[in-house]
């Protein structure tokens, strides 16, 4: 029971959340509730779901040594010993082969974005990791691989303006989870992220503080296209500037744990869904 749990653990199903991003292009055109539209983004999504799985097994494996001595990450499966090298290993071969027993099924692009999606992920995990600003653009890569995908998979042109919406976003999550990193490590900070390092005092800060204004700026300009969904604008200055405060207030710097256990958060990101959701179906 205790392997079960570990190899569940290491999935890390909560992260699959972000794997929704496929359904953002269909979801904003508009088109959702036709019939049959959803059902077409069930395997695209799982396929991503077991992608990313698979990264972070593979990357779970490279840092188990280095995470034995991290206050919350030596409590993960194989740094505590619940699950060995050998299973992990063979876990994340499995995931690959159904990753891309899926992903034939839904198109030659799509398993093209797919195979970006791995060789990023890849990269970062074994190097690409290590070098300051190149480790932000990595994971907000991922963001843009999977609205792509979703593209892809639906049909659906991304529009300039949600593209730089979501590449902002990302870039500013992941900087504001690097930035609570530091704070929370301290001196210990380099031992387990050696890209921390390199990165003077106030840079993260700034970073942050700039790319969270740009993310208001530019989705401002794409719901004006929208201009039912102008009235979402306020809840997303709110879920910015409380992501912040989490932040700089030591509460947490992973976007998906904030989503799930900030409260306000949660309810903001919930009505943010049924306002938009309202605004394009409603009428």
């Amino acid at each position: 029971m205790s392997t079960l749990i570990g190899i569940l653990s290491i999935l890390r199903p909560t992260q699959w959340l972000k794997n929704l991003m496929l359904f953002f292009p269909v979801f904003l055109g508009g088109e959702l509730l036709l019939p049959g539209v959803l059902a077409r983004g069930i395997i695209p999504f799982f396929a991503f779901c077991l992608a990313s799985s698979s990264a972070y097994v593979l990357n779970d494996i490279l840092d188990r040594e280095r995470d034995k001595s991290h206050p919350r990450k030596s409590k993960r499966p194989l740094p505590s010993g619940r699950i060995s090298f050998v299973t992990a290993l063979s876990l994340d071969f499995f995931l690959l082969l159904g990753t891309f027993s899926l992903a034939i099924t839904v198109s030659p692009v799509f398993i093209a974005i797919l195979v970006a999606y791995l060789l990023v992920s890849v990269s970062y995990s074994f190097y690409l990791k290590h070098i300051p600003i190149i480790d932000l653009f990595c994971v907000s890569a991922g963001f843009l691989f999977r609205l792509q995908a979703g593209g892809e998979a639906f049909g659906v042109e991304i529009t300039a303006w949600l593209f730089l919406s979501v590449f902002l976003l990302a870039i500013f999550l992941s900087t504001g989870k690097r930035l609570y990193e530091k704070n929370a490590l301290g001196e210990h900070a380099v031992v387990h992220r050696k890209s921390l390092e390199s990165y003077p005092p106030g840079f993260l800060d700034g970073t942050m503080y700039m790319t969270g204004g740009a993310v208001l700026v530019t989705y401002t300009l794409y719901v004006i296209e929208h201009h039912v969904l102008i009235y979402t604008v306020p809840l997303c200055c709110f879920g910015l500037l409380r992501y912040i405060m989490r932040v700089k207030s030591g509460l947490g710097g992973d976007p998906t744990e904030s989503l799930l256990k900030d409260v306000p958060l949660f309810v903001v990101g919930l009505l943010w869904a049924v306002m938009v959701g309202w605004g394009i179906y409603g009428s």
